[in-house]
C-alpha cells in the first residue's frame, strides 16, 4: 500500500493503544514534534492511567484508533509508548474502519503484532520507529534522517553509522518485516502469528539473556518461521547480556542458534528499543541487506504516491 507524503507541519495524533505513559515524558516528547514543526494532538483517551497498567479500556484504545486514522486533518498516527496491552485490541479490530484512510502508523515494542496484523490483512505499510514519551522525549532519542525519509516516502540506507556490523557475511533482498522478537514469538500459535517467508527478518529485544534470545530463535525455527527468511537484522539488542559473560556471548548465541540456516545475519541496527537515534524502519517495503566488508540495509521501494 502506497502513503502520501507528511507534509511539514502536518497534524500528527497521539494514542496509546498498550501502557500509560509517565506525564513528563508526554510533554517533552509533544514538545519535540512541535519544534520539528508538527502539529500533535490527543486521542480522547491517550492520558487515561488504568485499568492496571494500561491506558484505557480495550474500547477506549480502539476508539481513540480509528479516531486518529479517520481524522481527515491527521496525516499520520505515533503511539505514545509500547508497554503491553495493544493484544487485547487484535480480537476486536476492524480492520475494514482503517483501510480506507491509510497513514504511516509509528509503534514498535508491544505495538509489533498491531502493526504485523494492518500490514497482513490491508497491506499498511508499517513504521517501525520513535514514539512520543519512549524516544522524542529524549534529546537524542531520534535519528531524524530516516524519520523524515519514511514520512517522504523517499528511499534511504542505513549502515555502519547506525550500529550495523556483521555476523555472517552475504547479500540478499526481500520484504522488509518483524519487530520485537518477544512478541513475534508471542504470536506463535494464535491467528496473529508472523508471517515471514520471503521476507529480510528485523529482530530486536530489551532486557533479554543470550539463553532467552537463543531459545525465541530455536522457536521460531522450529515453528517453520525461519523457512524462506532471505536475511536477518538483529537489533542494537539493548542490556541483551548476561552479568559477568563474554561481550561476544550474544554474538556467538545467535550464530549458533542459526546454524545451517543459510543467510546473512547483521546486527546492532539502532531501531525499535535503543540507547540513541532510534531509527525508523518501514516493513512491507523492498528492500536490500549487504554483509561485508559493507555492511548496509537499503530500503529501497518508495512508499508514497505523491
Amino acid at each position: 500500500m502506497k502513503l502520501r507524503a507528511v507534509t511539514q507541519g502536518a497534524v500528527i495524533s497521539v494514542i496509546a493503544p498498550a501502557s500509560f505513559a509517565q506525564p513528563d515524558r508526554v510533554e517533552r516528547g509533544m514538545a519535540a514534534l512541535r519544534a520539528l514543526g508538527f502539529e500533535p494532538k490527543f486521542g480522547d483517551h491517550a492520558l487515561k492511567r488504568g485499568p492496571l497498567y494500561f491506558a484505557g479500556t480495550p474500547s477506549q484504545r480502539l476508539a481513540d484508533l480509528y479516531a486518529a486514522f479517520e481524522d481527515e486533518n491527521t496525516e499520520a498516527v505515533m503511539c505514545l509508548r509500547g508497554g503491553y496491552g495493544s493484544n487485547y485490541l487484535l480480537n476486536g479490530l476492524d480492520v475494514a474502519r482503517i483501510a480506507p484512510h491509510p497513514k504511516p502508523f509509528f509503534a514498535y515494542s508491544d505495538l509489533t503484532g498491531m502493526q504485523l496484523h494492518l500490514l497482513k490483512e490491508i497491506g499498511l505499510t508499517a513504521f517501525h520507529g520513535p514514539m512520543v514519551a519512549a524516544d522524542f522525549y529524549q534529546e537524542d532519542g531520534v535519528h531524524l534522517e530516516s524519520f523524515q525519509a519514511a514520512l517522504k516516502g523517499n528511499a534511504y540506507s542505513v549502515g555502519t553509522e547506525e550500529g550495523l556490523r556483521p555476523l555472517r557475511d552475504g547479500a540478499a533482498s526481500g520484504t522488509l518485516y518483524g519487530g520485537c522478537l518477544s512478541i513475534l514469538v508471542a504470536l506463535l500459535g494464535t491467528p496473529w502469528e508472523p508471517q515471514t517467508e520471503g521476507k529480510l527478518l528485523f529482530l530486536e529485544d530489551v532486557d533479554t539473556k543470550p539463553y532467552q534470545v537463543d531459545r525465541m530463535l530455536w522457536q521460531l525455527r522450529h515453528a517453520g518461521k525461519l523457512e524462506g527468511v532471505r536475511g536477518i537484522i538483529f537489533g542494537e539488542m539493548l542490556h541483551c547480556m548476561s552479568p559477568g559473560a563474554a561481550p561476544t556471548l550474544l554474538d556467538e548465541a545467535i550464530l549458533s542458534a542459526l546454524d545451517g540456516w543459510n543467510g546473512p545475519i547483521a546486527i546492532g541496527l539502532r531501531s525499535g528499543h535503543v540507547s540513541r537515534q532510534n531509527v525508523t524502519l518501514r516493513f512491507g517495503v523492498d528492500a536490500e541487506l549487504t554483509v561485508g566488508t559493507e555492511v548496509r540495509l537499503d530500503l529501497s521501494e518508495p512508499a508514497k504516491t505523491a
